[in-house]
């Protein structure tokens, strides 16, 4: 089998030199970051255009399968896109981690509301969302609810915050043992 691209998606605010994705992304360097633009005050539309943009030019440029690594915001994102790009089809498989409950005004700030409602329409590609029982932006029923809106795997990680810097997450030894078992199944 050819090798898999795998783009790495981060929400809200990029992720940091300390995130547990530009750890994983310096463990294996064959990830690609996808830039969505304004990491402060995204744009669903400019975050779905550029998303829609990486999957076709890595499905261009390699012959493998494209996989997607997302955190919090660019869960929803990710199903937002698949909702509506003809180009979901080139996806093989998502890792969603920590999606943020962006109808909630209480868990979320408004920059994230833009991106409500969630999907609910299920992926066209296999997916693992995890979720954590003591996330800030999202109660564990809810993430469970969005996975079996997607007709992803649901992991509960247990009590680990929202998987990002402030609940510890650099180095997440999990989400890499993660990653590699859902390229493994491809």
């Amino acid at each position: 089998m050819t090798q898999p691209t795998v783009l790495v998606l981060p929400g809200l605010g990029n992720s940091g030199p300390g995130h547990w994705q530009s750890w994983l992304e310096a463990r294996l360097p064959a990830l690609n970051r996808v830039d969505l633009g304004d990491w402060d005050a995204p744009e669903p539309e400019r975050w779905v255009e550029r998303l829609d943009a990486a999957v076709r030019a890595a499905a261009l440029a390699a012959p493998g399968p494209v996989v997607l690594v997302a955190h919090s915001l660019a869960c929803i994102l990710v199903a937002r896109w698949a909702a509506g790009s003809d180009a979901a089809d080139k996806v093989a498989a998502a890792l969603l981690v920590a999606p943020p409950d962006v109808e909630s005004p209480d868990r979320v700030p408004a920059v994230v509301r833009r991106f409500a409602p969630v999907p609910t329409d299920p992926l066209p590609f296999p997916a693992v969302t995890v979720g954590s029982r003591n996330d800030p932006y999202c109660a564990a029923a809810r993430a469970c609810g969005f996975a079996a809106l997607w007709g992803a795997d649901f992991i509960d990680a247990g009590e680990v915050g929202h998987i990002n810097d402030d609940s510890g997450h650099g180095p997440w030894p999990m989400g890499e043992t993660l990653l590699k078992d859902l390229l493994a199944q491809l």
